[in-house]
């Protein structure tokens, strides 16, 4: 699994096809949030790995980073090719990338 911090992740969605997976849970997003990410909750992905595509790339963000490198892994398990970890989470994004993001 390769990791990316936000600043890295904001060229990843300038150039290329990347699915952005937010795996916190509903009022969480309802704090902060990155428009382009979808929301399926970490207790909810095993169920819902339909909804994604194996094929693509995949990064996938917490709060700071270790819920989503424990889905990340999962994911790698279950047969998706190019997945990716956010260093920092929301928390990062807000700090590095964009301030307008409230953080909690």
């Amino acid at each position: 699994m390769r990791s990316v911090d936000a600043t890295e992740l904001a060229e990843l969605l300038k150039g290329s096809d990347v699915t952005l997976l937010d795996v916190r849970e509903q009022w969480e997003r309802e704090i902060a949030s990155i428009p382009a990410a979808k929301a399926i909750p970490m207790g909810e992905v095993s169920n819902r790995l339909g909804e994604l595509e194996p094929g693509s790339t995949t990064v996938v963000m917490c709060h700071h980073g270790n819920r989503s490198a424990m889905v990340a892994r999962f994911l790698e398990q279950h047969g998706f090719r190019d997945v990716i970890n956010l260093d920092g989470g929301i928390d990062g994004w807000s700090e590095h990338v964009d301030p307008s993001v409230p953080r909690y």
